[in-house]
């Protein structure tokens, strides 16, 4: 017979460093905020000479402008072709001409193929700001310290707390979305459905595949019934 869990029994969250996600943020139990931005990738290899030292200049006064941590992360996760193989399907069957149903039919054996014959995987470039109220410097070592041993521990945050916090926040977001922009680079900001999405395929990356999580507004709508 398994072995029920008891209440003693410590949960998968208990070591998560994530208090809760809300206002396109993350909140730690350290009481400290999180906005974590998709910036898109460009192919320095490919500009002319100019256009190289224009990029490389415009990344040194972007690096001197940063006056806060910043964390830039490169996830890389498996291609999921299955709903663009569905379409194509469709669009197969809808074809009247032959020739072209015959020739969406091999396009279509071709992806399939490919994906078969190994993982295609795409990567997804994020930067992480973030907002610590009380500052690092003014911590000391054993206080780091412990914070590393134990990240559990939940620093409660006020409702006016968290406001003033989002606001300073996103007040470095919005300069960090100009430097990003003057090297050529788009960028968005992560809603609070994002940010869930994100981080549920970074922590069960092989469940995501096959088991979607709900819309949050379709949960809240259910919470409200």
């Amino acid at each position: 017979m398994p072995r029920r869990a008891t209440l003693n029994t410590p949960t998968t969250q208990k070591y998560l460093s994530i208090s809760e996600i809300r206002d396109n943020c993350v909140v730690l139990k350290d009481g400290t905020l999180r906005a974590v931005l998709l910036v898109s990738s460009i192919n320095f290899a490919l500009k002319s000479e100019d256009e190289q030292n224009a990029i490389v200049s415009s990344y040194v006064s972007f690096l001197n402008s940063i006056d806060a941590p910043l964390q830039i992360v490169i996830h890389s996760r498996k291609l999921d072709l299955e709903k663009y193989l569905v379409e194509i399907k469709e669009s197969e069957d809808g074809q009247e001409n032959e020739l072209l149903k015959l020739q969406t039919a091999e396009y279509r054996q071709y992806i399939t193929d490919l994906v078969e014959l190994g993982d295609i995987m795409t990567k997804r470039f994020y930067l992480v700001i973030s907002y610590d109220p009380a500052s690092d410097k003014r911590r000391g070592f054993w206080r780091r310290t412990g914070d590393v041993l134990s990240p559990t521990k939940v620093l409660g945050v006020s409702q006016k707390q968290f406001e003033q916090m989002h606001e300073v926040l996103f007040l470095r977001v919005d300069k960090m979305l100009s430097g990003l922009s003057s090297m050529g680079l788009r960028s968005t900001i992560l809603d609070t459905q994002s940010l869930i999405e994100l981080y549920y395929n970074i922590y069960n990356p092989v469940v995501s595949q096959t088991q979607k999580i709900e819309d949050i507004s379709k949960l809240r709508l259910e919470e409200d019934r």
